[in-house]
């Protein structure tokens, strides 16, 4: 049983089993939800918002891609899912500049790849979820649950 209030750790083995891990995440999540992803390139980020996105009812019609020359890409489900990419971001200031505390504290779920790049931007609750490549289809994915980020 996965919460996301209580530490986890888990190993998936493919491209798939992150994103069926992100679809089951979904279903645990709230507007006003913040994730955020912390791990190195090649680590599973972009494809575990891909499921994420997928569970909370983004159509397969809506490519679910790393923002990073946009900031932030915005997809419609039961709820909107805010997708923030800080990898060519300075630090958190840059994003006071779109306005980010109206998607943190909006109707959908932000999910924020890079979110070591904004340290202490993040709300109290939000759900930190380091990434780590294990071999080329493994990774580790660690849940810190809800905490101050």
């Amino acid at each position: 049983m996965i919460t996301l209030d209580s530490p986890f750790t888990i190993t998936t083995r493919s491209s798939k089993e992150t994103v069926d891990l992100g679809i089951r995440l979904a279903g645990l999540l709230k507007p006003g939800d913040v994730i955020a992803l912390c791990g190195e390139l090649g680590s599973g980020k972009t494809t575990l918002v891909r499921g994420i996105a997928r569970g909370l009812g983004v159509g397969e019609d809506c490519p679910v891609t790393s923002p990073t020359f946009v900031i932030m890409n915005v997809y419609p489900g039961r709820m909107p899912v805010y997708h923030f990419d800080l990898y060519r971001l300075n630090g958190a200031s840059d994003l006071y500049d779109i306005g980010v505390e109206e998607y943190f504290f909006g109707r959908g779920v932000s999910i924020v790849e890079w979110a070591e790049k904004a340290e202490g931007l993040f709300p109290p609750s939000a759900i930190r979820l380091d990434l780590r490549m294990i071999d080329e289809n493994s990774r580790e994915i660690k849940c810190r649950g809800r905490e101050k980020i």
